[in-house]
């Protein structure tokens, strides 16, 4: 059988020339017209993966949520969570320390709120939050320029013409401060701290029935803002309408039921109302919603004293100034309080501080009276 050899060809190398040629023109596009394709593909100078970036904004906007839902709780916990995976993060540091001035613990929101201008000065957030929270700390002057810095630099940046608008009512300004006020909401009329911050310099202009108009048209665009049903709740009580504050009050609660200042509040009217056990029972929640509220101690103390329980007013008021609590009030309740259990030895020093911070306090020139009478 015959078997015909395997015929040897010369190859062809035109043949290679297309693929090797179609292979330089992909090259060539890879690595002039874009580079960053080949490296993703050898693996060389592979982009690190940012998932903590792509974490945090979505984090960002879930805290958000949470806040306009009124769980204050959860948005902090979301605020602090993003901080804790992105410490650079000026925006998680500007709202936490905003929401953290809403629940008065102003001492650590100031330090958010600086630590946020201090990562990003040059955002109008930031610079604007600033101003709020330092506003909230009764540092008037700085707040202005802080709102006034965040309006150089967005001069378009309605929310820093609320903030501003508060300051300056704080500060006494109250025609500059209806002119801010007005400026924000004819660039955002849909901006309800905006709103409620007209509503605010009203209040403070002692026109509490264009203040209450305000606040219910801030609660109307955005109804789950627990400050602003304490606003409404404050100018209702003002008003001498404690059925209404008592409305907004409680609302206030329904919408975060971890607030202090709602409770405290809610406690104060009935005390007012001399209805002592709604009082009572309120001002503990408050107590028991933030321990370190100084005010709701404070209050829980005058609510025994207008009792006649001095021996329970006493412990609530020492626990109201060792947190901080500044109202004259307080320390004459207290040195009171020991008056009339007849200890002296333990009044005087309450009263005679009492009249450091108000030489004109006459309970607490009362108080001595008794005790020289004893």
């Amino acid at each position: 059988m015959y078997i015909r050899p395997v015929e040897t060809r010369r190859p062809r190398r035109w043949r290679w020339l297309l693929p090797a040629l179609l292979l330089a023109l992909g090259l060539w596009y890879v690595r002039v017209q874009n580079p960053g394709l080949l490296d993703l593909v050898t693996g060389r100078g592979r982009p690190t993966a940012t998932p903590t970036r792509v974490g945090s904004r979505d984090r960002l906007a879930a805290a958000d949520e949470y806040f306009l839902r009124g769980s204050v709780n959860e948005a902090m916990a979301e605020y602090r969570q993003i901080i804790e995976m992105e410490p650079g993060n000026s925006t998680a540091h500007a709202r936490l320390g905003r929401l953290l001035t809403l629940r008065g613990h102003l001492a650590e929101g100031l330090s958010m709120a600086q630590r946020a201008v201090e990562l990003d000065s040059q955002n109008a957030e930031n610079q604007s939050i600033l101003g709020m929270v330092l506003d909230w700390n009764g540092d008037f002057d700085p707040a202005i320029q802080a709102c006034l810095k965040a309006i150089d630099l967005d001069p378009n940046y309605a929310t820093a013409y609320a903030y501003l608008a508060e300051a300056y009512a704080d500060k006494g300004r109250l025609d500059r401060a209806l002119q801010m006020a007005d400026k924000a909401l004819s660039l955002e009329p849909d901006n309800y701290y905006a709103r409620r911050n007209k509503g605010y310099v009203l209040e403070r202009q002692g026109d509490y029935q264009s203040s209450a108009n305000e606040y219910i048209e801030a609660i109307a665009l955005q109804p789950n803002l627990v400050y602003v049903h304490l606003s409404l709740g404050r100018v209702y009580r003002a008003a001498g309408d404690s059925d209404g504050a008592i409305a907004q009050y409680e609302t206030a609660i329904s919408v975060d039921p971890y607030d202090a200042t709602a409770y405290d509040s809610l406690g104060q009217v009935y005390l007012e109302r001399h209805e002592y056990d709604e009082a009572t029972a309120y001002l503990k929640k408050a107590t028991e919603a933030d321990p370190d509220y100084a005010n709701a101690y404070g209050h829980l103390g005058w609510c025994y004293y207008a009792q006649r329980r001095y021996e329970d007013a006493i412990p609530q008021l020492e626990k109201a100034i060792a947190l901080g609590a500044e109202a004259v009030e307080t320390y004459y309740g207290l040195g009171l309080s020991y008056v009339y259990i007849n200890d002296c030895t333990n009044a005087r020093p309450w009263l005679e501080k009492a009249l450091e911070l108000d030489p004109t306090a006459q309970p607490a020139l009362q108080g001595l009276r008794e005790c020289e009478k004893q």
